[in-house]
């Protein structure tokens, strides 16, 4: 397995995070929820085989000396609009600045459940110039690979994504990789995250918000060795 791979994140002001999750947490939660699970899904792709780097793009402070700490670099989110998918193009572009021609991974921001097992997998299988991997409803997008060091990243984020990157040329990978696939955008996802075992960062703020099934007895192990809740 090719070991180039450089991951990009992107993560808007923590104040606009999460609004539907209005029903489950409390809007000062809401933050913390969005960096505890970001504490997860960095840490799950700094700890993977396979991955180089993972950059964060953001222009949020806070978001900025958490992912620092986590052994992920940062870049300022562009003054250009464009959200997320501008974010992170803006990415790929400094990492290949910094490290050149190599291949590209984009990572939602909300993984919780993700292990770093499921990500070396992804990267094996994924042979592909331009691959795609579905949420667990199979609509969005999760991650999207770039094998190419000489193509752009040129992401589709947003309503309808997997569709799209599909017929823009990615090749749509089916791996059983539940973590993976399970972002979080509403309360069903949050307690489908957690059914699946969530990383330490999110288990231990869902348990002292109290929140429901954060913590399940069973503890999962992922492939860094930490315990799971």
């Amino acid at each position: 397995m090719r070991s180039t791979v450089h991951a990009v994140i992107a993560v808007k002001n923590l104040e606009l995070a999460k609004s539907r999750l209005a029903d489950r947490l409390r809007p000062q939660d809401r933050p913390r929820l969005v960096l505890a699970m970001l504490t997860d899904t960095v840490g799950a792709a700094v700890a993977t085989v396979g991955i180089a780097s993972v950059t964060v793009v953001t222009p949020d402070p806070t978001v900025r000396d958490l992912v620092r700490g986590l052994g992920a670099r940062v870049q300022p989110e562009p003054a250009v609009p464009g959200g997320l998918n501008a974010a992170l193009a803006a990415g790929a572009e400094a990492i290949r600045a910094a490290h050149g021609p190599v291949d590209l991974l984009a990572l939602q921001a909300d993984l919780p459940a993700l292990r770093p097992q499921e990500l070396t997998d992804m990267l094996t299988v994924a042979g592909h110039r331009r691959s795609v991997v579905a949420d667990h409803e199979g609509s969005g997008t999760v991650a999207l690979l770039v094998r190419d060091p000489a193509a752009a990243l040129n992401p589709l984020f947003g309503p309808d994504s997997a569709r799209r990157h599909i017929a823009a040329g990615a090749v749509e990978l089916l791996g059983d990789w539940p973590g993976l696939r399970q972002d979080v955008d509403t309360a069903a996802d949050l307690d489908r995250a957690a059914d699946l075992g969530v990383g330490v960062a999110t288990g231990t703020l869902l348990s002292e918000i109290g929140v429901s099934r954060a913590c399940q007895a069973a503890k999962h192990v992922h492939a860094a060795g930490s315990s799971r809740c």
